[in-house]
């Protein structure tokens, strides 16, 4: 028997009176976590919830979001989580295709609808048979018609639960790709995927059991925060701090408060952070506790890192990894000096090549290839998608679609992503290489670098760009100065000043809004 639910159960055990959950005031030790997980499996299976049915989530980080989701597993069943952005026509989309049975949506507030729009998804899906709406007051009636909170669901349900005989391999979570080079496809996952892959984080960060504890400002329903953070950190008995949307400012001063000594994040939550370090924070306190810094989901201009390292005295420990991937694949060789722009090496069990588009490896140092991947971190699959998954993997590996360059040890170096190169006038340009040199300016604070369409180059590129506070310069004095920094063909004819750049709900920049 393998279940991923016995991560939490194990510390629960172990360590009941730890604290498990942080939101504002309210703290939920391990006992109670696990004990309302236990009604939550119970009320599905009361419901006619049975293993292997699949039951939609839609939650910000809050202390519900663990409970459904170890409640789900304990059931037997797997878990949808889904994006919290998501509106009614997308939801029901991810709920026909998921084949869910169940629905668990947060309420959400008057800026961000989540239940009415879930609920809206729940009723245009056909299969879909029951909708749980989580409300602030578990208390309260149900503000949508016709749609059963949570709270009266779980009245009177036991406490207690045998968690269900779950196979190593059988599905545990099914994960939706982004979608944005068609429609989301859903990663299945199983229990050994997941477990394996958080075990493995405690090795690389040196969790200690019952000590650490977790700003978790990364959303829930990615597989970054869910695995490095939720999964990992529960398994260790970690304190998980919560914040439901990331604020710089809310982050440094919980930081503070509450003595965080693991975050991890985006680069754009990184930058965020150090752009939040006002005379009023307690700088040295924090660097004193902050033991354990971890990037991803992106590649860190190395500026970032320089300034970290500056201001919290540590170095930012990159890692790679897809929702594919459970995710992490490769990280920072704890046994050696961390190699700033880097994603590492593979972790253990896990293994990793360069490739063509026809699959052939990439060998010579320092060539860019496509990384495929293969090890006990790779889905199952794509839910009921036999053909699209037959092209992404063969013979055991995965192609990640990201390009990237490989050292004379191994080491592995991101250039970008294949979609996201830009080919001008036939030479192949990385945008990430390009933002890497813009981020030198000291005018500069962040930018976006994409290729958009010319007449006789095929693409042109172009640079938007955040200017630090009361930097006056210019769109002609940027792209003079990037010409003598960067080859003819790289560096950008066109530059767009801009007050803040469009963000995925992970922190990623959306490069598809920009043009």
């Amino acid at each position: 028997m393998l279940n991923l639910a016995s991560l939490l159960e194990d510390s629960a055990r172990c360590h009941p009176t730890r604290d498990a959950l942080v939101l504002g005031d309210t703290r939920l030790t391990y006992a109670q976590v696990d004990s309302a997980a236990n009604q939550v499996a119970n009320l599905l299976v009361e419901r006619g919830v049975r293993p292997g049915d699949k039951v939609a989530l839609s939650c910000p980080n809050l202390p519900y979001f663990p409970i459904a989701y170890y409640g789900i597993l304990k059931a037997g069943a797997v878990v949808v989580p889904l994006n919290v952005l998501l509106k009614g026509r997308e939801v029901a989309y991810h709920l026909a295709d998921s084949e869910a049975k169940a629905y668990f949506c947060f309420q959400g507030t008057p800026e961000l609808p989540i239940g009415a729009e879930g609920f809206a998804g729940f009723e245009q899906a056909s299969g879909c048979e029951l909708f749980f709406l989580i409300t602030a007051d578990p208390a309260a009636a149900s503000p949508i018609e016709g749609a059963e909170t949570l709270g009266a669901a779980l009245a009177g349900k036991a406490s207690t639960f045998d968690s269900a005989v779950t196979s190593s391999d059988d599905t545990a979570v099914i994960l939706y790709t982004s979608g944005t080079t068609g429609q989301a496809k859903g990663a299945e996952l199983s229990h050994a995927n997941l477990v394996l892959n958080a075990l493995s984080c405690n090795g690389l960060f040196g969790n200690r059991p019952a000590t650490d504890t977790h700003l978790l400002t990364l959303p829930l329903f990615h597989t970054f925060g869910a695995t490095v953070q939720m999964n990992a950190g529960f398994s260790m008995a970690a304190t998980l701090v919560l914040l439901p949307r990331f604020d710089a400012a809310q982050a440094v001063a919980l930081m503070e408060k509450e003595d965080i000594t693991f975050f991890a994040g985006v680069p754009t939550m990184w930058w965020g952070l150090l752009g939040a370090l006002t005379e009023d924070v307690d700088v040295d306190r924090i660097a004193r506790n902050l033991r354990v810094g971890v990037s991803g989901g992106a590649a860190l201009p190395m500026e970032i890192i320089s300034q970290v390292k500056k201001r919290f005295g540590i170095q930012i420990l990159e890692g790679y990894g897809l929702s594919e991937t459970s995710p992490v694949t490769t990280f920072s060789d704890p046994q050696r000096e961390p190699r700033p722009g880097s994603i590492g090496i593979p972790i253990w069990g896990v293994q990793c090549k360069l490739v063509d588009r026809d699959w052939n490896e990439v060998a010579e140092v320092g060539a860019v290839g496509e990384i495929a991947i293969k090890g006990h971190n790779i889905m199952k699959g794509y839910y009921n998608r036999p053909e699209v998954t037959a092209e992404a993997m063969r013979d055991g590996w995965f192609r990640s679609g990201d390009l990237a360059r490989k050292d004379e040890d191994g080491f592995y170096y991101i250039v970008d992503r294949t979609k996201d190169m830009i080919i001008r006038g036939g030479f192949n340009v990385y945008p990430r290489e390009v933002e890497e040199v813009l981020m030198t300016h000291p005018d500069i604070s962040l930018a976006a670098v994409i290729g958009v369409p010319h007449d006789s180059h095929g693409e042109e590129i172009k640079a938007f760009v955040i200017r630090n506070a009361d930097a006056d310069l210019s769109e002609a004095e940027l792209v003079d100065w990037a010409r003598q920094q960067m080859a003819a063909y790289k560096y950008p004819r066109t530059v767009e000043f801009v007050e803040s750049l469009p963000m995925t709900a992970t922190g990623k920049i959306l490069k598809r809004e920009l043009g």
